[in-house]
Order: structure tokens, then sequence, then C-alpha cells
């Protein structure tokens, strides 16, 4: 499957792959392994995605706001493959972070968006294991954040 062309048939269109804004990396690759550092909810325009799921945003602009991550996903792990998504074999874990309040549960439908993209992007490859967690808060009071494992070629 060439992930190039699936992109242009789905009219996505990747984020820059922003570089990091503290003392991590975005990308570490470890044997085989890719590891994706947390992205977080960015808009089309570069705008954070910011508010509490449960009061400041409902589930659905959470799934919207997951998506976004995912899509910044790709885009790191395209950098890390030197612009060649092709050298991914498949996604192995996401783990999603829900900025929600304390009666929310319901953060595997927000993660799911962010589930939803990889798979339509990677196809059965992107089936991968997940996490969706709750948190107080997250950086920047962004409303979602999704860390990424994929294994390469």
């Amino acid at each position: 499957m060439n992930i190039e062309k699936k992109l242009k048939d789905l009219n996505i269109i990747l984020p820059e792959a922003a570089d990091p804004v503290g003392s991590y990396v975005a990308t570490k690759k470890v044997g085989k392994l890719l590891f994706i550092s947390g992205q977080i909810s960015i808009d089309d325009k570069g705008k954070l995605i910011k508010g509490k799921i449960g009061k400041d945003l409902n589930t659905e602009q959470g799934y919207k706001a997951a998506e976004r991550c995912a899509l910044n996903i790709v885009a790191q792990s395209k950098k890390a493959c030197d612009n060649n998504l092709s050298n991914i074999k498949e996604c192995v874990k996401l783990t999603g972070f829900v900025n929600s309040t304390d009666d929310f549960i319901d953060q595997p439908k927000v993660i799911n968006g962010a589930s939803d993209t990889i798979t339509k992007i990677f196809g059965d490859k992107g089936k991968h294991a997940r996490a969706a967690v709750s948190a107080n808060s997250l950086p920047l009071g962004v409303a979602v954040e999704v860390d990424a494992i994929f294994e390469l070629n």
C-alpha cells in the first residue's frame, strides 16, 4: 500500500512536524521500533485545541482534537523515516490522554479519533493496541495528547 497515495485519496494534508519545545526528542528509534512523543491537539491553522472535555468541549469535539493528534503523529513518523512512510511496517500502540472532567467517562470515544485516523491511513497495518486515559490537565491546556509506537521495516 502506498501511504502517500492513500493520504491524497483521503484528501489529508499532514501538518508540519513540530520541533520539541522541552527537554526531549520528538521521535526515537530503538531497533525496529519508532517511538513518537506525545502530540498535542493543534488545529489545521496551528492553533491549540484547548479545553476540558465534558465542560468546554463535547465528545465529538474531543474526537476531532484526537484526529489532529494522529495527523501530527503521522507527520512526525514521516520526518523520522526520511519522508518515506513506506518504511513503517505497522502501528503497534497508541496512548491517548484526555483533559476531561471528573465525571466524564467516554475517553475511549475521544481517542477513537486518533485510532480511526491511523487505521484509515495505514489500513490493517494501522490496527493497534491502545490506552485511553483521563487527565486532570494537559500541557498548555490542550484537550488531547496522543503518543505512538510504530514498527519499522
